[in-house]
């Protein structure tokens, strides 16, 4: 047995997990976590396909589309094991080849939201992200392989453990309308799902659709958190 890292806290439990042919031993432990300074900064999220996420401060964080750099390795791979016959020892082989693509995609998405919302809780007091049904989303949509690829639901489980466990406060709110309202005025203006920029007609406001829709939700995730009053738009 290898040990990967030295273990921290007191151990409580320990599972054995079987990925490909490889064995793991997972310890979970109790820990001290230690909270961080505090910060007066706050931040509204919104995720998306594009880009994994959009802060309100107008930062884009890129979608890496691991699993879509992948699709040719692994379209050739599988091909490859529906050609050989089932019980061979070359099927056997060609079988953990699939899966040893399958893990090296899932390892790169967890490593790129462990180090994204890490990167966001040491910046930010106060985080506001939308409180999205992915997995309702997912079901009959032509843009369920893209919404998993993107890995809205991890990127928010990361956050919320990271930002519970740094003291920082997580602010969580209903999607409806934070796209179609104006975060300057108020003013309600339908878009489809095609249209990317925000303009309303009453403010005269342009941004990004997805900039406009952070802004939103961090004005209603303060407001959720009893820090601003729900009628202040930034």
């Amino acid at each position: 047995m290898k040990q990967h890292r030295s273990i921290d806290g007191k151990i409580k439990t320990c599972t054995i997990i079987k990925e490909g042919a490889k064995w793991f031993a997972c310890f979970s432990c109790e820990v001290n976590t230690k909270e961080l300074e505090s910060t007066e900064k706050s931040v509204g999220i919104d995720v998306g396909l594009e880009n994994l996420a959009v802060l309100s401060t107008g930062e884009e964080i890129k979608n890496p589309r691991f699993f879509q750099k992948e699709q040719k390795n692994l379209v050739k791979a599988q091909r490859k094991l529906s050609e050989l016959e089932i019980g061979s020892s070359g099927r056997k082989k060609q079988k953990k080849v699939v899966q040893k693509i399958h893990r090296r995609v899932r390892n790169k998405r967890s490593n790129f939201c462990h180090q994204t919302s890490r990167q966001i809780i040491n910046q930010f007091q106060y985080i506001c992200i939308e409180d999205l049904n992915i997995k309702k989303m997912m079901q009959g949509s032509y843009l369920a392989k893209s919404i998993s690829d993107a890995s809205w639901n991890q990127f928010c489980q990361f956050l919320t453990y990271k930002a519970a466990e740094a003291g920082r406060k997580l602010g969580v709110v209903n999607p409806a309308y934070t796209s179609q309202t104006c975060s300057q005025c108020g003013n309600c203006i339908e878009k489809k799902l095609s249209e990317r920029t925000h303009l309303c007609m009453e403010c005269g406001y342009k941004a990004s659709r997805d900039l406009n829709a952070a802004q939103n939700i961090l004005a209603l995730g303060l407001d959720g958190l009893g820090l601003i009053p729900r009628s202040l738009r930034l």
